[in-house]
């Protein structure tokens, strides 16, 4: 199956400033969570955000908390994001059936996400090059996990390709000129 743009939203899980630092090449991980989401705004793909326990680890990374829009984006204690009340409301709304999900930490919150929005009967799409975690190893056996749960492993230019699925396409010289370069 394709991701179709009428049917995605997008999912940024816990891309929090204060714990960038031991993340795993974080400003890869930022720019392409920021490329997704900027992505959507030209596909007009709904996006939502999560922070874990923004209290005492702080807000999403600036830039992209701008981008998602600080009224998109949802504190949470649970690890998996659609277990949050609030989230699970917000996203709801959307009636979305696929979720592309993006963020960190990969072996946690990205992970057990997936496999919660599995559970719920969801189509789950893993960006491979826009998760990440400490380890670069945990994303690894995260990244087989969450497929041999039913996620479908993905990057951010299949994204991009999918949702356009004609180079005639309206937004097509836009992504082209704005996301291939």
């Amino acid at each position: 199956m394709l991701m179709d743009q009428e049917n995605c939203i997008v999912a940024v899980i816990d891309v929090q400033a204060r714990l960038l630092g031991g993340v795993h090449e974080n400003e890869k991980l930022v720019n392409n969570c920021s490329w997704l989401v900027r992505l959507a705004g030209l596909m007009n793909v709904p996006v939502i955000g999560s922070e874990q326990y923004p209290d005492g680890l702080g807000h999403t990374e600036e830039g992209l908390r701008e981008l998602v829009g600080p009224a998109n984006i949802y504190g949470k204690t649970f690890f998996a994001c659609i277990d949050d009340p609030g989230f699970e409301k917000a996203f709801q709304a959307h009636d979305r059936k696929q979720v592309i999900l993006c963020g960190m930490e990969s072996q946690a919150c990205v992970m057990q996400s997936a496999i919660r929005l599995l559970d719920k009967g969801l189509e789950v799409f893993v960006v491979a090059d826009a998760i990440s975690a400490r380890n670069s190893y945990d994303t690894e056996v995260a990244l087989r996990r969450m497929e041999q749960a039913g996620a479908r492993i993905v990057t951010k230019e299949m994204v991009g390709f999918e949702w356009l699925r004609r180079s005639d396409a309206a937004q097509f010289k836009a992504f082209s000129k704005e996301f291939l370069r």
